[in-house]
């Protein structure tokens, strides 16, 4: 096998375990001992061992002189766990290649030049494009302290949400359903607006045949109109709700009680900034924003969003009435839009799922880039 193709395989690993190591990053790594693989492993959980150390572990004595392939900068500090680029000095590891550098301020080259320190050979860049972006939120959430936000949205094929009625069961098929709690499960927290609440009453976990993460469930709710008997509620995962200034003491003191945790803002009106940063001090690294058409506009409108994905149903709803994907006023000019970049394609059943990044100002970059 060549270079690229063992860290393909690493990627790989870490791919697989992308939404649950949260807030650290999704890691994978691959030993190779004389054109053998020895060991490889992905780090499962934050506060557990990192993938290299359990790559190492498993190689046993066929790490002295090895070679080791991990997709992220190892660390050189010391966290929950102690710095993996002493542990692979201690081993006897000959060369590592990395597949992308650690923007955590905490590392930042820092593992790289200690290995190299001691005599390892380094080989930085392998699947460099590839790795980055499995790690745009951790770039992003590292440079803003905010979680990397997705707008998911399933539309009709000429771009409604619903029916002038706001009837929206179902626009789109059974799999295109299953992907999105595929999606779900991936996702350290998802986010939709009361009116969401109030009208679906959904119960926003990640409803897979053989179980899966379901994420931490965020209502925007200024003014704590919530039914104590909404699903959302419930004990099938944590609810937090954000509130104003002006709403009731009392429904929020009967919220705690029933275990959900409400915050409240300085303002009469929510800031998505504000929300945005509290989830990042939760250690919330990705955020699946699941409103409607008011909530997704008020994100595109702070600039909020990183990336989109779109469930585009082949059916025609119609009407001037019924609600597209993006609420609000709205743009005035065509270069004042919000540019995209279509980054996958794919047929889900019937449908077309469609994943896109939002652009930032200046060719070639999009939201969360590093």
């Amino acid at each position: 096998m060549r270079k690229e193709e063992y860290m393909q395989l690493a990627l790989r690993l870490a791919e697989s375990v992308s939404g649950q190591t949260s807030p650290n990053p999704p890691v994978g790594s691959v030993v190779v001992k004389n054109g053998r693989i020895a060991g490889m492993a992905a780090h499962l959980k934050a506060g557990e061992k990192h993938a290299e150390r359990l790559a190492v572990e498993q190689a046993g004595v066929l790490a002295q002189g090895a070679e080791v392939y991990v997709t992220l900068e190892p660390c050189s500090h010391y966290g929950k766990t102690p710095p993996c680029a002493d542990f692979l000095i201690e081993k006897g590891i000959k060369k590592v290649y990395v597949a992308a550098r650690d923007p955590n301020p905490l590392v930042a080259g820092k593992g790289i030049e200690k290995l190299k320190q001691a005599g390892i050979e380094v080989e930085t860049g392998i699947c460099r494009e590839q790795a980055e972006t499995l790690y745009r939120p951790f770039y992003h959430f590292i440079e803003t302290k905010m979680p990397f936000v997705t707008i998911k949205t399933a539309m009709s094929a000429d771009g409604k949400i619903a029916t002038e009625t706001h009837d929206s069961k179902w626009i789109t098929s059974e799999q295109a359903r299953m992907d999105v709690h595929q999606l779900r499960s991936r996702h350290d927290a998802i986010l939709v607006g009361i009116q969401t609440v109030l009208h679906d009453n959904p119960l926003l976990t990640s409803r897979l045949p053989q179980s899966g993460k379901n994420p931490i469930r965020i209502v925007l709710d200024t003014h704590l109109r919530i039914l104590p008997e909404a699903a959302v509620i419930n004990k099938d995962a944590p609810s937090v709700i954000f509130c104003g200034k002006e709403a009731p003491i009392d429904k929020e003191m009967s919220l705690k009680q029933m275990g959900v945790e409400v915050i409240r803002q300085p303002h009469d009106t929510l800031s998505i900034r504000e929300v945005l940063l509290e989830l990042g001090k939760k250690g919330i690294l990705t955020l699946l924003v699941e409103g409607g058409a008011e909530v997704n506009g008020s994100f595109l409108r702070e600039k909020a969003v990183q990336q989109l994905v779109l469930y585009i149903a082949p059916k025609v709803i119609g009407g001037n009435m019924a609600p597209s994907p993006f609420g609000g006023r709205g743009i005035e000019k065509m270069d004042e839009t919000f540019p995209l970049v279509f980054e996958k394609v794919e047929q889900i059943g019937p449908d077309l799922k469609i994943t896109a990044a939002f652009r930032k100002e200046g060719p070639g970059n999009v939201y969360g880039d590093h």
